[in-house]
């Protein structure tokens, strides 16, 4: 195997070990909510605090350049580590909703030194086949954030009634965040390709929505987080609730809610490969025109758990497959000396959205039940779809995956 190749699977290891920190008290929502009594309003915010904290984290990394200061292989794996640390303290010292929500929020600071190093490290290995290789880490991030909905279902913590206990779930998940940071530690260099320091750019981030190439990239962007992160938060809770309502197993039900996010990693990969071929906005917006479609569709089948979980799979392949393309887009399209402003930008606005998008969903599901909590969804990537038509008209699309728009 070659350097590069052996790099890029090492830190394809790495993403995935180390997101499985993000949905960790997500999956284990049920459990919490009968021992803390949760409200929905609580339940979201056990997921929408990391959003926030990431935000921040991210945020914080660009200002001070943290990527450029910090060798990346250390700054991820030191981030992962930390993450872990605070994800661990939830199950050791929480014991109220309050200090979970807090220790949830440093988890989120810590992943931003995850990802966006992750990306740099990809970008260092890659050039041609770059749409591949961000598509890997973002299907390493897919697959591991689904990983504790596995966790959650497998037998071993001896949960009785179908709620297994929560607090080794959660030092589970920190325990495979510390494996990725070793292998980030002993493993991972980076590549020859390695950009020069950049730091972050004030004036160039108020200026990156002003530039429609840039603005429509992002524009598509923000369609598609409107429905990632709610889709992926909530999803699983909705199958395992139309699972209970037909009287089946709640063990199948959560893992059919991991397949469902799961899959998605595959789904990264084949989008990379699809987006470097045929271009970015025509695979971003067949995406997010099943995706969309899949959104509505969910709550008709809510009462058929087979085939509701067989929309999911499609769902939870398509809802991600385009995700990686939007940085690779913005990456091409932006100025190559502040490229690093304009991804962070990107996905601040980008998890900012989501936060308002995990929250909503509760209180339409205690309005108008779970068919047709998923609805409202689809606003994101209809915009979506315009905003990347829009640019494929531009002729500064083929700066995009080699001149295939």
């Amino acid at each position: 195997m070659s350097e590069k190749w052996r790099n890029l699977w090492l830190l394809t290891l790495t993403i995935f070990f180390a997101k499985a920190l993000w949905f960790s008290a997500s999956a284990v929502v049920p459990q919490l909510t009968e021992e803390w009594h949760l409200t929905g309003n609580q339940q979201s915010w056990l997921t929408m605090t990391v959003q926030l904290g990431f935000v921040v984290g991210a945020l914080a990394s660009a200002i001070y350049n943290l990527a450029d200061r910090v060798p990346a292989e250390k700054l991820l794996a030191f981030s992962a580590a930390a993450g872990a640390a605070s994800n661990a303290a939830i199950a050791l010292f929480a014991d109220s909703p309050g200090p979970a929500m807090a220790l949830r929020f440093l988890t989120g600071v810590f992943l931003a030194g995850v990802y966006p190093p992750g990306m740099k490290l990809i970008a260092t290995w890659t050039k041609e086949d770059r749409g591949l290789g961000i598509g890997l880490l973002v299907g390493a991030l897919t697959i591991g954030s689904a990983s504790p909905h596995l966790l959650n279902a497998l037998p071993f913590f001896g949960g009785e009634g179908g709620l297994p206990p929560w607090k080794p779930i959660l030092m589970c998940a920190s325990g495979l965040a510390v494996l990725g940071a070793l292998v980030a530690a002993l493993f991972v260099s980076p590549g020859p390709l390695l950009p020069p320091a950049r730091t972050f750019n004030w004036r160039y981030a108020a200026r990156i929505l002003g530039e429609k190439p840039s603005r429509l990239a992002n524009f598509g962007y923000l369609g598609h987080m409107w429905e990632l992160y709610a889709m992926w938060a909530w999803v699983p809770l909705f199958l395992l609730a139309a699972y209970q309502q037909a009287g089946l197993s709640e063990t199948a039900a959560r893992l059919a809610g991991f397949c469902s996010v799961a899959i998605g990693g595959v789904g990264c990969v084949v989008g990379g490969v699809w987006a470097d071929r045929w271009g970015r906005t025509l695979v971003t917006s067949v995406s997010m025109l099943i995706s969309g479609a899949c959104c509505l569709a969910a709550g008709l089948l809510f009462g058929h758990p087979a085939l509701l979980t067989a929309l999911c799979l499609v769902w939870g392949f398509f809802v991600i497959s385009d995700s990686a393309q939007f940085s690779t887009a913005v990456s091409e399209l932006a100025d190559p000396s502040h490229v690093g402003t304009a991804l962070t930008v990107q996905a601040s606005l980008g998890f900012l959205l989501t936060m308002l998008t995990i929250w909503l969903v509760p209180p339409l599901v205690a309005r108008v039940g779970w068919e047709w909590a998923f609805a409202f969804l689809a606003l994101g990537p209809a915009a979506g779809i315009w905003s990347m038509l829009r640019l494929r008209a531009l002729p500064e699309a083929t700066k995009m995956a080699s001149g295939n728009r």
